[in-house]
């Protein structure tokens, strides 16, 4: 049987070089994780990630690639089949109340952020909520994909990278 476990200063070593280093959208090696949106409007979906959450635009055009926070989120036109992918179609939602995913912001202090992205003209489905592990509420981008922001409270509090 091999043993799999982690010698624990060689974790909390990996650990602080993951937090220390730099991200970048063409990672010098392993990966990173973003989010594509198939969208209407490239303009409309940028203006909305740049304004509400105080994205960085890192490249424009019909293919947009914008960076907030630790992540990044791509933007681009419908469309397809393509060569990768010769049976799939890309389109935004067509159905506003079906979704099979959605990005998940973990926040300090949700009501100040749900204040300020409200201000800025973001709409939210319902107020924060309070739940078992967190405080959390739903706003919609402008082609209707929905975005959880969440507060950890409870038990989740207690996660530590």
């Amino acid at each position: 049987m091999q043993d799999n476990t982690v010698d624990r200063k060689e974790e909390e070593e990996d650990v602080s070089t993951i937090k220390g280093g730099e991200y970048q959208y063409t990672p010098k090696e392993g990966f990173i994780l973003s989010h594509f949106f198939t969208v209407a409007d490239i303009k409309r979906s940028a203006d909305f990630y740049l304004r509400v959450l105080g994205g960085k635009v890192i490249r424009s055009g019909e293919l947009t690639i914008i960076q907030i926070a630790n992540s990044w989120i791509v933007l681009n036109l419908g469309g397809g089949p393509t060569d990768d992918k010769p049976t799939v179609i890309l389109h935004p939602p067509q159905n506003q109340k079906e979704f099979s995913s959605f990005i998940n912001i973990r926040v300090a202090d949700i009501w100040a952020s749900y204040e300020n992205w409200r201000s800025k003209g973001a709409e939210f489905l319902t107020e924060p909520k309070v739940h078992a592990l967190e405080i959390r509420c739903y706003m919609r981008d402008p082609d209707g994909y929905i975005i959880e922001i969440g507060q950890t409270t409870g038990g989740l509090k207690d996660i530590k990278i």
